[in-house]
């Protein structure tokens, strides 16, 4: 499933492989696209949106929608 996140804090390419990381430790399949000058996560994950958020906050990220 296709979901999509407002994530502010991302400012360098550490902080991009930091959220995809997490999101890969929560879903090794998942598949991560990130536009940090739009602050936008796409994920395309079977996991729980809440889970994917929780992943990406644990990082110290802001996850706004």
């Amino acid at each position: 499933m296709q979901q999509q996140f407002t994530v502010t804090g991302m400012t360098c390419g550490h902080c991009e492989a930091a959220v995809t990381r997490a999101i890969k430790q929560t879903d090794q399949a998942a598949q991560v696209k990130i536009d940090r000058a739009q602050n936008l996560v796409q994920v395309d994950s079977t996991q729980p949106r809440e889970a994917l958020a929780a992943a990406i906050r644990e990082e110290g990220y802001t996850v706004a929608a």
